[in-house]
């Protein structure tokens, strides 16, 4: 049996508007994936230990409340401190395009934002695994 990707989909901070994190995560479930939802307002400390417990091989961050600037340096800071480099980690919700740069300097592979077609997101986590599926 082939094994599948398996994708942590997490809401950092107080955020709690998460109909695009459940439309990822749909998408990539129909994509074959097995994706985890960890639900609303988590913690970069809780999603970490998520991502651990469940062996993820890619960590997708939603952040519509702006606070993106903080949790998503936050969450991969933790990946780094604890010697973790093979958990791809993808950002996507209200990013405004000045961020983006900060952001992938922080760790978070690739940003997505409204309007990003499904399947692009799919192929891309396809394309930039850092683990051998």
């Amino acid at each position: 049996m082939e094994k599948r990707i398996r994708v942590v989909v997490a809401k950092p901070g107080l955020d709690g508007h998460d109909r695009g994190a459940k439309v990822v995560a749909r998408a990539l479930r129909d994509a074959g994936m097995e994706v985890i939802y960890t639900g609303l307002r988590q913690t970069p400390e809780a999603i970490y230990q998520t991502c651990i417990q469940e062996d993820a091989d890619v960590l997708c961050l939603s952040s519509l409340s702006g606070a993106h600037d903080y949790l998503f340096p936050k969450v991969a800071e933790i990946f780094k401190q604890n010697g973790v480099n093979d958990v791809l980690i993808l950002g996507g919700g209200i990013v405004p395009e000045e961020d983006i740069g900060e952001l992938k300097d922080a760790g978070i592979e690739e940003i997505f934002g409204p309007g990003t077609r499904t399947d692009y997101i799919v192929k891309y986590i396809e394309t930039h695994l850092k683990k051998a599926i």
